[in-house]
């Protein structure tokens, strides 16, 4: 079985409304361990390297602003399929085309206020983490419940 971890941010839409309990809550409840977690408040060069993909886009300035609005939930999930299993219970960008029963679908309605990031693949799992979180801050462990939930 191969563990992966990923990178989750509560965004600031998601953090006004309160959700960060549920969304947290929704990601353990799937068999994913939080190996971090931190309430930061990402400043605009950290929001610049973050979204450094988009830069250049129309929509790139409302994002950094946005993401900087307010403190976020930092957290990194570990388990097999991480990336795969929060991509799949949040659902996808669109709320309105995501699956019932997503994060995205049962709280969201615009695109640009979509409740949480996840990173994309296993590779970008691993830069986001380091961007956010310094390797000691990474915690590896092992939880009673795993062999109930892993074959």
């Amino acid at each position: 079985m191969t563990m992966e971890r990923t990178l989750v941010l509560v965004k600031p839409d998601g953090m006004q409304r309160g959700l960060a309990g549920e969304i947290i809550g929704r990601l353990e409840r799937r068999g994913l361990k939080i190996a971090a977690m931190k309430l930061i408040h990402i400043d605009r060069p950290m929001a610049n390297r973050h979204y450094a993909e988009h830069e250049g886009k129309p929509f790139f300035a409302g994002l950094v602003d946005y993401i900087t609005s307010c403190p976020v939930v930092a957290a990194v999930f570990e388990g097999p399929n991480a990336v795969q299993v929060v991509r799949n219970t949040i659902g996808v960008t669109n709320p309105l085309e995501a699956t019932p029963g997503s994060i995205r679908a049962d709280f969201g309605i615009e695109r640009g206020r979509n409740l949480v990031h996840a990173s994309d693949s296993p590779a970008s799992g691993e830069r986001e983490v380091a961007l956010f979180f310094q390797p000691s801050e990474v915690l590896s462990w092992t939880r009673d419940t795993d062999r109930w939930i892993y074959e």
